[in-house]
């Protein structure tokens, strides 16, 4: 929920660390009706998908329900296992707020929801996509861990100049990232798990380059923010990104200051290729659409 060359000042009507109320006495029956078609669609496809950490999530915070989650309702359990809440915001929010909201254990979830014609597509993320794709993975220690420490870093990463290489990790792991289990690929990354089609595409498609993660590949990879992905990352489990975050990241900064950018599409030596994609998808055009925002 962070983006770039936003004001400086919140917009009216939040409070000055952008969050708002939710509001949820005001949603509609058919807000509501889109959160359960979408809700619905998503836990049919994603058992033998999604990893077992968010599954477990999905269950215990029962999201369910009669639509659109109450934030309040989930806090008390989300809190109770990790220390975690989810508090609303306008919308895309600096960096900054972005990233103390993370380092405090505050996620910063949109309150809209999508239109019924949007279900496949939208460009900036609503709640679904935040609530659905992000808050389970929050009920496991481990992410939680992680997820902190991540908005600790981006502090510093601002401080340094090194936002975009400290973005990538956060895209390719948090967004848009895969996990290596004993029962098979599994999906992990938000904008994939609350995507019906980049759900499917992730796992299954010829296209996209699979490969193991490694920090500092991560960190110089370009991304696309507009259509499927051209490759994703893969991680052992979730306690690899917590050995992450226990790496001085300063001495990394400091080589990849003087590093070149690695092209979305592009494999290198080193690099512990699961898939060879074939590119098909994103040679022919893409399609811009089934990709959840992000």
């Amino acid at each position: 929920m962070s983006g770039d060359g936003l004001s400086n000042g919140p917009p009216p009507g939040a409070r000055p660390d952008w969050t708002i109320d939710q509001g949820w006495e005001t949603y509609t029956q058919a807000e509501h009706d889109v959160w359960i078609t979408l809700y619905e669609r998503q836990t049919d496809m994603l058992h033998g998908r999604a990893c077992d950490e968010f599954l477990r999530g999905l269950d215990a915070l029962d999201l369910h329900r009669s639509g659109i989650p109450d934030f309040a309702r989930i806090n008390e359990e989300l809190k109770r296992l990790t220390g975690w809440t989810v508090v609303a915001v306008p919308g895309l929010v600096p960096d900054d707020v972005f990233f103390d909201h993370l380092a405090n254990r505050r996620f910063p979830a949109g309150q809209f929801i999508r239109k019924p014609h949007e279900l496949d597509y939208l460009q900036e993320p609503d709640i679904f996509h935040d609530v659905f794709g992000h808050v389970p993975m929050l009920t496991d220690p481990v992410f939680a861990d992680y997820m902190q420490a991540y908005g600790e870093g981006g502090r510093r990463a601002l401080g340094l100049g090194r936002l975009a290489n400290l973005a990538r990790l956060y895209w390719y792991t948090v967004e848009f990232g895969l996990m290596n289990t004993p029962s098979g690929l599994r999906i992990y990354g938000a904008g994939i798990v609350s995507s019906r089609t980049e759900s499917i595409f992730g796992l299954d498609d010829p296209s996209p380059n699979r490969i193991g993660f490694d920090l500092e590949r991560v960190m110089r990879t370009l991304y696309r923010i507009d259509d499927f992905q051209q490759v994703y990352f893969v991680i052992d489990s979730i306690q690899t990104l917590q050995e992450v975050t226990l790496r001085d990241f300063g001495a990394i900064y400091e080589r990849l200051a003087s590093a070149t950018d690695i092209g979305v599409a592009e494999i290198v030596p080193g690099d512990a290729v699961l898939t060879r994609g074939t590119q098909a998808y994103a040679t022919a055009g893409g399609r811009l659409a089934g990709a959840a925002a992000g």
